[in-house]
């Protein structure tokens, strides 16, 4: 499957961002899907996931401000980014894993995921 990110941007402080990610397949096929995201000098981070039952995860650092959700028919994922702060600044990637194993709750492990797209940068300023 590709994935391919949309939706980033240049915001102040304060503001939103929706990012967007289209796959080529059926996204009701992915047994998991998220986001993840890399900062400049940073460890990549597991962001937000969403499984198959709607259940979502997200990191502690962008709970209450994320909102993950999932279109099945448009096979489209979205990332609803709300109170934006400078640390969030990072270039925004999304990712699938086709496989009934994972465990979509374990973020951490989202790098490792089959599929993942070129990401969408998100630049936020003070």
């Amino acid at each position: 499957v590709q994935l391919v990110e949309s939706g980033g941007g240049s915001v102040q402080a304060g503001g939103s961002l929706r990012l967007s990610c289209a796959a080529s397949e059926d996204t009701d096929s992915m047994s998991c899907m998220g986001w993840f995201r890399r900062a400049p000098g940073n460890e990549r981070e597991g962001v937000a996931s969403i499984d198959n039952n709607g259940g979502t995860t997200y990191a502690d650092s962008v709970t209450g401000r994320f909102t993950i959700s999932k279109d099945n028919a448009k096979n489209t994922l979205y990332l609803q980014m709300n109170i934006l702060k400078p640390e969030d600044t990072a270039m925004y990637y999304c990712a699938a894993e086709p496989s009934p194993r994972a465990n979509c709750a374990r973020i951490t492990d989202m790098m490792a995921w089959l599929q993942r797209g070129q990401g969408t940068q998100v630049t936020v300023s003070s």
